[in-house]
């Protein structure tokens, strides 16, 4: 039989993540912190006792993970909620990537109630961290210095504020006061 007439088999989304486990020698539980599910739920997956799962969350979260789209998993259909296209995080994206670093190393260096933000981060549903700290723990992992994340946190800081109803030009003496301040505390002044 030539390889021409054998039928094209897509691999199934539960062997694609297993075979991903194995190849990046990911632990299971580590795995299910990372996209938001229970360590069983993991098992049932890759076992194919139950059917690969149709939410987009969870969907694009294993595929942020993977590296891969969630267009690979033939169970996604792409979601109707708008997803963030944050300048911060795209360069997030691109430092990992001259760095050489996957998404699992990467997530691997933050504790474990963390990774799931950041998996969320990454595939555009949550923005960056308004908390400093929070902010200089991604900073320290890619190796940045705290100018370049001072100018992120000052235009997420300033989302947040108008956001929450303050007209940030009105008030711009107010605003520069309090980054002013913000500045000297973090030792960038």
């Amino acid at each position: 039989m030539s390889s021409k007439n054998k039928p094209i088999v897509q691999e199934k989304s539960s062997e694609k993540v297993a075979k991903f486990l194995d190849k990046n020698s990911l632990h299971k539980k580590d795995f299910a912190e990372m996209i938001g599910v229970t360590l069983s739920y993991v098992y049932n997956l890759i076992d194919d006792t139950i059917p690969f799962s149709t939410r987009s969350t969870t969907l694009e979260r294993i595929a942020t993970v993977m590296e891969v789209e969630p267009e690979v998993f033939e169970e996604y259909k792409i979601p109707q909620e708008p997803i963030l296209i944050d300048d911060s995080i795209e360069f997030f994206k691109d430092v990992m990537k001259e760095k050489g670093m996957s998404v699992v190393n990467f997530l691997k260096a933050f504790p474990r109630k963390k990774r799931i933000d950041i998996v969320d981060m990454l595939r555009g549903s949550l923005p960056i961290p308004i908390d400093f700290k929070e902010l200089l723990m991604i900073a320290q992992v890619l190796e940045l210095n705290q100018e370049d994340i001072y100018s992120m946190w000052e235009k997420r800081m300033k989302q947040v504020l108008e956001a929450n109803g303050m007209n940030i030009y009105a008030n711009a003496a107010l605003v520069n006061a309090m980054f002013d301040c913000a500045k000297k505390y973090i030792s960038l002044k």
